[in-house]
């Protein structure tokens, strides 16, 4: 039977498991959207070339061979280090909350070249951001733009129940916002301003250059946040530890 040949990929590291003394599991997000488990052996190995190239965050020109379960890293080449996000806790929990996110909305060949390209320019905007407030909101930003493009959109302009046009309370559970008659016997539907709908709108609908330009003070940000974490666990059904470890810093 024929070897078969190693596949070239560009990839994003979203994650990385020990294996054995020295190995790695390496959790990858190909240029393609599709996620891609393999092995970089030596990858804890101190000096090793592969330990540093396949760090969380780094995106790099990756060569695959074939092995009896993973495939295994032969050659990997930096493209970008994303350096802005290390260094610092909180840019770190940030470039980790995202990770586990595309780790959850992303699968093993399925193909969808919008989770690559969000998460990289996520990942940027995680280094231009110039505080905690605007951090908090990337995340937000990039949480629910994700979710979203999975399918978990949520209903900001009228009530997800009856279409009522005045809503006034969200509930994550019911996938948007409810009127006051709707949610009177929905226990978790907490009260929401419209200036609050209008941000998860715009989190939704604004590019990331949009959102880095406007002004935010870090109690609303950081609302946005609970929020994008409380929509995420309960539609993607997971426990999100890092973003549970973004919002306790």
């Amino acid at each position: 039977m024929a070897r078969r040949p190693a596949v070239r990929y560009r990839a994003l590291v979203l994650g990385r498991t020990k294996l054995a003394e020295q190995d790695i599991i390496v959790t990858l997000l190909t240029s393609e959207g599709e996620q891609l488990r393999a092995v970089a052996k030596g990858g804890r190995k101190p000096g090793s070339r592969l330990a540093a190239r396949t760090e969380l965050f780094v995106e790099a020109e990756m060569l695959v061979s074939p092995g009896r379960g993973l495939g295994i890293i032969t050659e990997a080449e930096v493209v970008d280090a994303h350096p802005g996000v290390r260094g610092d806790v909180e840019r770190v929990a940030c470039g980790s909350a995202m990770c586990e996110v595309a780790r959850l909305t992303s699968y093993e060949d399925v193909e969808d070249p919008f989770m690559f390209h969000i998460l990289r320019r996520a990942l940027h905007a995680c280094e231009q951001a110039e505080n905690r407030a605007r951090l908090d909101l990337m995340v937000a930003a990039y949480v629910l733009k994700v979710v979203s493009h999975g399918g978990w959109r949520p209903v900001l302009d009228v009530c997800v129940a009856c279409g009522e046009p005045m809503p006034s309370r969200l509930c994550v559970r019911a996938g948007g916002v409810l009127c006051e008659s709707c949610a009177r016997d929905v226990e978790d539907a907490l009260p929401i301003s419209t200036n609050m709908i209008a941000w998860i709108a715009a989190l939704v609908g604004l590019t990331f250059d949009n959102l880095l330009a406007t002004s935010i003070d870090g109690r609303t940000a950081a609302e946005l946040l609970d929020i994008a974490h409380r929509w995420a666990a309960t539609h993607l059904e997971a426990r999100l530890r890092a973003m549970e470890f973004l919002r306790g810093i």
